[in-house]
């Protein structure tokens, strides 16, 4: 067997965090087994015997291991933030985003397309640019349809 490179150490503060983020069922099943695993390492298990109890792959062992060395707890058993691009638009630029598609189309319009909306949005300042796609995704989140004569908001 080889020697462990990397040493878990654990102090009793980050023993009682690993125990309670198991435990408490508020986690992702990846942070409890990233948990479960510097807790068995703790104990002095090896990698192999560690992915053979949580069924997970020593890779992930030794991965949980090597961040908790280098960057410490919280970057051990919490998920890296993934990449992606930014959100368009906010929740309050949304909002007003699906009020205009919910108001009375522009004249010599009878209803509002999607290009429409997205040179609005541009036009009111709200994004530089934005896709007709990311304004079809955003007006899908809604109960309303630009093709039907009732734009599905509630009579009352």
């Amino acid at each position: 067997m080889a020697a462990i490179k990397y040493k878990v150490e654990l102090t009793e503060a980050e023993r009682s965090r690993l125990n309670e983020v198991s435990q408490r069922g508020k986690a992702s099943v990846r942070t409890v087994k990233r948990a479960l695993s510097l807790l068995k390492a703790d104990e002095g298990l090896g990698d192999r015997e560690i992915a053979d109890v949580l069924l997970v792959n020593a890779a992930t062992v030794a991965r949980a291991r090597k961040r908790y060395v280098e960057e410490g707890l919280e970057a051990a058993i919490n998920d890296r933030p993934r990449p992606g691009q930014e959100r368009k638009l906010d929740g309050k630029q949304e909002a007003h985003l699906i009020a205009i598609a919910c108001s009375a189309a522009p004249e010599g319009h009878t209803h509002w397309t999607l290009q429409l909306l997205a040179d609005q949005v541009v036009e009111l300042e709200f994004a530089d640019s934005i896709s007709l796609e990311t304004v079809r995704q955003m007006l899908k989140k809604t109960n309303s349809s630009r093709g039907r004569r009732k734009s599905g908001v509630s009579p009352r």
